[in-house]
């Protein structure tokens, strides 16, 4: 029996088996704490990716999150623009100041464009050993190891998760398990923020149409235009925002309306339509949308280059009256197909009030005609009969007095009332002109003394005699109204009148205008020299000119004979 004070032992086998066995039950339990961690990591990941709707916030939340997921230094999210090659590049890790120096942010070309064209992970522990690595710019950190990842939406590649320099030296393949279920999880949280961002675009969108049509309907309908253009310009998150509008040359455009960069050097500009994007959807009246490149981006460029554009068609009638062209900067974010249904959809309702609005106005106008032709008929059929009326009845009177004074202030009275009818007769022609007539050179006249009246005490009176419309026409009807024209702005600024009139008579073969005011004369010599076009304009067409003026007032006759007219629309010489 062995001696109590004798210590215990294991045999040597034995012993070394049990302190294996210990040791791989430590590595395991601490592997299974290193994935439980990790996997615990992965949950604050997914749920810091998750927990914001932002499109920009969700982005930038992914790149952070690989980074601190996977232990690497640098990370970065570039978008895949439709076209090819990146749209965003959002980057962590390197400063700002630094990327500064860099300079233009990547354009998805070597390994960036390898992940582009196939969209599998790539795991690299030294990146400069892979043949498709491009290098870097100058001012770029070194980076040696590297992961890439695609993100999808609804099985469509968005973008890419790229990361290098792991801490521990290279990325291992739970790495790539890791940042590929993030991936998964990055691409619902994208989708879900796409959808809310789009359904906030749509409310703004849905409540800028009933704002514009509202402004349609109630107010003037250029003021209604600018604040379509300024809404746009708004909504669409644009730089640049223009109506443009077929000009009057054919195959021409114009840019009506403006807003955003270099709107002042913009508007009134003409084009040819022909090979321009706003050409090819006013003629097909489908909205278009393009990503850079379009000849419009150098037709509407003022200091910075023009990038994505879309152009929608306003329609009327089944007629395309125009074409919102919207714009960002060059190297800016590509318009979606959404943003293009939305802006059609807003076109189009805009569309609708511009008509309603058209309408209501054509109607307005229909009512105030027959308004004014109700009244010209009063006036027709009624007080000038009364007054013609009374004036034949004072004229009987006047031949039983025998008072020389009495008879010549009735016959005076009479020749008042002469004179009331013809500029009754003025007002009638004035209320009841048809659109046909506004060039005449009776509406060219009345129109002028309207003018010209806020800068008098009273309203120029306007009489005619003959057939003025017919005899005073082209270029002699020119020569009328700029005489008319010079001598009511020469009272307006220089007489000092209470009253003004124009009378224009046709008859003996003999044009007569007549210009008078009760200011207080001419004095002023540089207003006679102004006078001296007006004599040139009589005598080049074989007429004269004359001035009476005194204390009392001035009166202008100018005269020039009937056959003085010219039918083509030239002076007579």
């Amino acid at each position: 029996m062995a001696s109590q004070d004798e210590p215990l032992t294991f045999p040597d086998e034995p012993r070394a088996e049990l302190d294996r066995a210990l040791s791989e039950l430590v590595d395991r339990a601490q592997d299974v704490l290193a994935t439980q961690g990790r996997l615990r990591a992965l949950l604050r990941a997914n749920l810091a990716v998750v927990e914001h709707l932002e499109l920009p916030v969700v982005l930038e939340r992914i790149v952070q999150a690989a980074v601190d997921l996977v232990g690497s230094e640098y990370g970065a999210l570039g978008v895949i623009a439709p076209g090819g090659g990146l749209e965003q590049f959002i980057h962590v890790g390197i400063p700002p100041e630094q990327a500064l120096i860099i300079g233009h942010l990547p354009e998805g070309h070597g390994l960036l464009g390898a992940l582009i064209d196939d969209p599998r992970p790539i795991r690299l522990e030294h990146l400069h050993d892979d043949a498709r690595s491009s290098g870097f710019p100058a001012g770029h950190p070194a980076m040696e190891s590297f992961l890439g990842v695609p993100i999808r939406v609804r099985d469509v590649v968005y973008g890419n998760l790229y990361l290098s320099n792991q801490a521990s030296g290279a990325f291992s393949s739970e790495d790539e398990q890791l940042v590929e279920s993030l991936a998964a999880s990055a691409g619902f949280a994208i989708d879900n923020a796409r959808l809310f961002a789009e359904t906030r675009r749509r409310q703004a969108w849905s409540a800028a149409s009933a704002e514009i049509t509202a402004a349609m309907l109630s107010s003037d309908r250029s003021d209604s235009l600018s604040t379509l253009v300024s809404r746009v310009l708004v909504l669409a998150e644009s730089d640049l925002v223009c109506m443009i509008l077929p000009h009057s040359t054919a195959d021409t455009l114009v840019v009506e309306i403006a807003r955003g960069d270099g709107e002042a050097d913009l508007v009134g500009r003409r084009f040819p339509s022909a090979g321009t994007l706003a050409g090819s959807v006013l003629e097909g009246k489908q909205p278009r949308l393009v990503g850079g490149g379009s000849p419009d981006s150098e037709l509407f460029s003022t200091e910075n280059p023009l990038g994505p554009m879309m152009a929608v068609p306003l329609i009327s009638s089944g007629r395309a009256e125009g074409v919102l062209l919207v714009a960002r900067m060059a190297g800016g974010l590509c318009f979606a197909p959404s943003d293009l249904e939305m802006a059609a959809d807003f076109a189009g309702q805009a569309s609708l009030a511009m008509q309603l609005a058209r309408a209501r106005a054509s109607e307005q106008r229909m009512l105030l005609l027959e308004d004014r032709g109700r009244i010209a008929r009063d006036l027709h059929d009624h007080v000038i009969q009364q007054l013609f009326g009374t004036g034949l009845e004072l004229q009987s009177v006047a031949g039983s007095i025998e008072s020389e004074v009495d008879r010549e202030r009735i016959l005076q009275s009479v020749s008042h009332l002469d004179s009331a009818v013809t500029q009754i007769r003025t007002v009638i022609f004035a209320l009841s002109a048809r659109e046909d007539t506004r060039d005449s050179v009776r509406h060219r006249i009345i129109d002028l003394a309207n003018d010209i009246s806020s800068g008098l005490q009273k309203s120029p009176t306007v009489a005619f005699t003959g057939p003025v419309d017919l005899v005073v026409t082209s270029g002699l009807a020119d020569d009328v109204v700029a005489v008319t024209r010079e001598a009511l702005a020469n009272a307006a600024k220089h007489a000092s009148a209470e009253q003004t009139a124009v009378t224009l008579d046709v008859g003996d073969g003999m044009i007569h205008l007549v210009i008078s005011d009760n200011g207080g004369g001419i004095t002023d010599t540089s207003r006679r020299s102004g006078l001296a076009n007006l004599e040139a304009r009589a005598i080049n067409r074989g007429g004269s000119f004359v001035v009476d003026s005194s204390a009392e007032g001035t009166r202008l006759y100018w005269s020039v004979p009937m056959d003085s007219s010219d039918e083509d629309g030239t002076e007579a010489s």
